[in-house]
């Protein structure tokens, strides 16, 4: 599938690669360059691929406070809220954001990958007079992010950009093109969501571009979105949130409103508060050198020595053996005891760190806890550190 916006990316050279099923920029001119450009000045992203769903009705309020963990209701016309989906068993279906545009007027917004997934739970455990439609084709998402993205915007519509707080949305237009202004983002800087019909998109993005040169403004891709959002210790629904975790393991325990009555997983997330759960989501960062990638293995030495690489890389076989994340026999041998997993991992160029996320036993959890990544069939040095990163 292409966004409106697909022509764009092949006129500024952008490398394309299939994202959820979707053509989509990883990056334009480099990943360091677009990453500082977002830190530092400005950047725009189509994010397009997002889904869209409208959901309406009188008992709208009341299936949304059934359907997600954090509490709606305490949200009014203007606002928006991130919060879990979850399933019956607490796992994360997906984090979402909810507009509320009326009392009876609600959008959310989905991740790309699971709008067929999302929508056909929503279906099932709806209940009432309320209506749901998909309208994800209908909308563009631009999100322009940065320092600057309030001077570039303020030059393109008449809207009191002061008067929209974090996490709030004013509608109205910007050149003339009706949109959602949001202020939320990925990145972690100012910024700005733009929601508008899809055949408006191409406008307003060359708008934003033609005004942005003056601040020095890039296109940027999904990769530098990626380094931006890890950077600020933000999920990534597939890597380090899906149906397997919960919220409370995710460092989402904020989204999870208990006190607001019923909702789908409730009682079981109220049995992992009770009783405990085995892992967290910590930050760590690399003190070694590597890369940490999604899957690799963390584990500690119990007893001894664990860079003694006569232990770990005494034979080809168990080189074979570790590098390939599966052989337990081979670290209990040693006595290394593997703690967790790799959830997202990259170089951070704000940091010039190589950095993490990962989901550890929660005994070792602890910010300042000794660490070791599986690399290659190499343990490499870490350290549990607090985040967000920046």
């Amino acid at each position: 599938m292409k966004t409106p916006l697909f022509d764009i990316y092949q006129e500024l050279g952008a490398k394309v690669v299939d994202f959820a099923g979707w053509e989509m920029p990883v990056q334009y001119s480099s990943i360091l360059n677009e990453h500082q450009a977002v830190r530092n000045k400005a950047g725009l992203f189509d994010v397009s691929h997002m889904g869209e769903f409208r959901i309406t009705g009188k008992d709208v309020l009341l299936n949304l406070q059934y359907l997600v963990t954090n509490n709606v209701a305490s949200h009014t016309v203007g606002q928006v809220m991130y919060t879990p989906m979850c399933d019956f068993n607490g796992g994360i279906i997906d984090d979402l954001l909810i507009y509320c545009l009326s009392d009876e007027d609600y959008m959310m917004v989905v991740n790309a990958s699971n709008i067929a997934k999302d929508y056909k739970w929503i279906r099932e455990n709806i209940r009432g007079d309320i209506k749901l439609k998909n309208v994800s084709r209908e909308y563009s998402l631009l999100a322009l992010q940065g320092p600057q993205s309030k001077n570039i915007l303020s030059k393109l519509t008449k809207i009191d950009l002061d008067s929209i707080s974090f996490y709030n949305f004013k509608e109205g237009k910007v050149v003339d093109i009706e949109t959602i202004i949001s202020r939320t983002g990925y990145t972690g800087e100012l910024g700005y969501e733009l929601y508008c019909r899809s055949d408006n998109s191409l406008k307003l993005w060359e708008k934003i571009m033609q005004v942005g040169k003056e601040y020095d403004i890039l296109p940027v891709g999904l990769g530098a979105r990626d380094t931006l959002r890890l950077e600020k210790s933000y999920c990534l629904y597939g890597n380090d949130i899906d149906q397997t975790r919960h919220p409370l393991e995710a460092g989402l325990s904020w989204t999870v409103h208990f006190p607001k009555g019923n909702f789908i997983g409730r009682e079981k997330l109220l049995e992992y508060k009770e009783k405990g759960y085995k892992q967290r989501l910590v930050g760590f960062k690399l003190i070694g050198r590597g890369i940490p990638r999604h899957g690799y293995q963390i584990v500690i030495e119990e007893k001894s020595n664990i860079d003694n690489k006569k232990k770990l890389n005494n034979n080809n076989k168990e080189k074979d053996n570790i590098n390939k994340q599966s052989d337990k026999e081979t670290f209990e041998k040693h006595n290394i005891k593997v703690i967790g997993e790799v959830t997202s991992g990259s170089y951070s160029p704000t940091l010039k760190e190589n950095i993490g996320l990962a989901y550890i036993d929660r005994e070792y959890a602890n910010v300042g806890q000794d660490l070791r990544v599986i690399i290659r069939n190499r343990p490499v040095k870490a350290v549990v550190v607090k985040t967000p990163f920046v």
